[in-house]
């Protein structure tokens, strides 16, 4: 068979859901020497940890002058500034049983400050009568390193009398994240090869009692970078024939990898080489995506193809097998 270049350009998308566009350029254009603002945060979600706070987490933006730190706001007015290096935050002091919209702007080393996140909604519990009694302790505790830069955790429910509101993850002492009190599991990212982690787990209810913390998970990661507990899984790639214009189309399907966060943007490599980057708007799929590329007009032409997702912590993951596939043939 025979290997041609071939020019990648964009066809209509299928989606299982979510709307999708190709990466061209990010940001708004500052001056001449300054390059683009920073983009937008996407990926952003938000969920109630208590009656009177709500967890709001984010995709770390890249920008050509670097991220000095992003600002939240909920509905029009600024409540929090994270440093750049991180990517998640409690917003406290909230009502119960309140309906909230927050949004994230990321703000350049140069102190530019990107447009808004798209709205994310939150709303708090009702906090119920007056209730001082702790959660009981997470137990069961467990974890695993999952490639280089990434670890799963997972532990049994706590008990609490009027219900667990969510879970806090700490790394050391530090809190580093919150899952939903319904989620018994999570995955922490963006982590370093070759290091040695101690987490733990508490559980938190309404009127933001916290329990004891649960037991220490020691773990370390792998000190090869090879980023494969981060790579889409069950990927795969096919071939077919416009009707329209004749045309050769490379159809590819994947499931994102298991991160808590959303994956966004994807980096499609063709031939060995980044051929696009393919960047979800709106819901970006959590269980299975799909995405189409012209191929050419010839038949019989192979092409390898893999993919590689952007994590929430702005780092590219590990990719995913390399498929082979041949115009009007399917995927071997």
């Amino acid at each position: 068979m025979r290997r041609v270049p071939v020019p990648v350009r964009p066809r209509r998308i299928a989606l299982v859901s979510g709307a999708l566009v190709l990466l061209a350029s990010c940001g708004w254009q500052g001056g001449a020497d300054e390059g683009p603002v920073p983009g937008a945060p996407r990926g952003v979600t938000a969920e109630a940890g208590s009656a009177t706070s709500v967890h709001v987490m984010w995709n770390a933006v890249t920008a050509s002058q670097g991220i000095d730190g992003y600002e939240v706001y909920r509905g029009t007015t600024k409540v929090r500034d994270v440093p750049g290096d991180a990517h998640m935050v409690d917003v406290i002091r909230l009502r119960p049983s309140t309906s909230y919209v927050f949004t994230v702007r990321a703000r350049d080393t140069e102190g530019r400050l990107g447009p808004p996140s798209e709205e994310v909604r939150a709303t708090t519990p009702a906090a119920g009568p007056a209730d001082r009694a702790a959660p009981g302790v997470p137990g069961g505790v467990e974890g695993r390193a999952v490639g280089s830069r990434a670890v799963q955790l997972s532990w049994s429910a706590a008990r609490d009398d009027r219900g667990v509101a969510s879970y806090d993850i700490l790394q050391g002492g530090t809190k580093i994240h919150s899952v939903g009190g319904n989620q018994t599991a999570a995955v922490v990212t963006g982590l370093r090869p070759g290091t040695r982690y101690t987490f733990t787990v508490r559980a938190r209810d309404a009127a933001d009692n916290v329990s004891a913390a649960g037991g220490p998970v020691r773990l370390t990661t792998p000190g090869s970078d090879d980023g494969r507990g981060t790579a889409p899984g069950a990927f795969r790639a096919t071939s077919h024939r416009d009707k329209g214009d004749g045309a050769y189309y490379i159809d590819l399907s994947w499931v994102p990898p298991d991160t808590d966060g959303v994956i966004t943007e994807y980096q499609v490599h063709l031939d060995g080489r980044a051929a696009t980057s393919v960047v979800f708007g709106g819901d970006a799929p959590r269980e299975r995506a799909e995405y189409s590329f012209y191929a050419g007009t010839e038949p019989g032409v192979d092409h390898r193809v893999r993919l590689r997702a952007r994590l929430p912590d702005g780092t590219w993951g590990g990719f995913s097998a390399e498929r082979t596939v041949t115009t009007g043939d399917a995927e071997r």
